[in-house]
């Protein structure tokens, strides 16, 4: 399991299999695992096999994903959460 607050890359040749708790993720390498992130970018050599959790999910041409997305809501600021009352 990684978990970070900060970003995570993995690159070309980097191949992980587990589950991934992070602020960003960049995957050019692959990884077959569920992901939480804030935002996930799958690079155009990348390919992520699982479960993901994200506000953001970007796959640039020649990305893979396979898998099941769930995409979160975005943090209301408290300006939202005044309009809303």
């Amino acid at each position: 399991m990684i978990h970070s607050q900060k970003d995570v890359n993995i690159g070309k040749s980097g191949n992980i299999k587990g589950t991934v708790n992070t602020n960003r993720l960049i995957v050019q390498g692959n990884l077959e695992g569920n992901v939480d992130a804030q935002r996930i970018e799958i690079k155009a050599e990348g390919h992520l096999q699982g479960e993901v959790v994200a506000t953001e999910l970007i796959i640039e041409s020649k990305g893979i994903f396979e898998g099941t997305s769930t995409i979160k809501e975005a943090q209301a600021t408290s300006a939202d959460k005044k309009l809303l009352n």
